[in-house]
């Protein structure tokens, strides 16, 4: 079955030796995504929600290029720079993935690059 490369210019480009995705047999592995704006290659300014807005937003570019989508998503890990801001990324989280929400593990971490607040990654089914 092999596995290959997912790219959209939709989400940011690696700033490192990895891809944004790569699909696997029928899952979908994504990259850690933070709040990078893609049409700049910036982190954007703002809160933990705004941040976790624009990584739901690269999160979601990522797997319509793949073909899936969030309902697909079966398992996700957040990396927060702060616990504090569990329920403000938490509030955001949820809006994208509503009643049937995937698997999930959440950790606070010393740093993330950029100096980001938050960082998600995705496991998904392939449609």
């Amino acid at each position: 079955m092999g596995k290959s490369v997912i790219y959209t210019d939709k989400a940011p480009a690696a700033v490192g030796p990895y891809s944004q995705a790569i699909k696997a047999g029928p899952f979908l592995y994504t990259a850690g995504q933070v709040a990078i704006d893609p049409s700049i290659s910036v982190l954007i300014e703002g809160d933990i929600s705004a941040q976790t807005e624009q990584v739901m937003q690269n999160l979601q570019a990522i797997l319509q290029e793949a073909g899936t989508e969030l309902s697909n998503v079966v398992k996700t890990t957040v990396f927060l720079q702060d616990m504090a801001h569990f329920a403000s990324m938490n509030e955001v989280y949820s809006r994208y993935f509503g009643d049937n929400p995937p698997a999930r593990t959440t950790v606070a971490v010393a740093a993330l690059p950029l100096g980001a607040l938050v960082e998600i990654e995705a496991v998904a089914l392939l449609e």
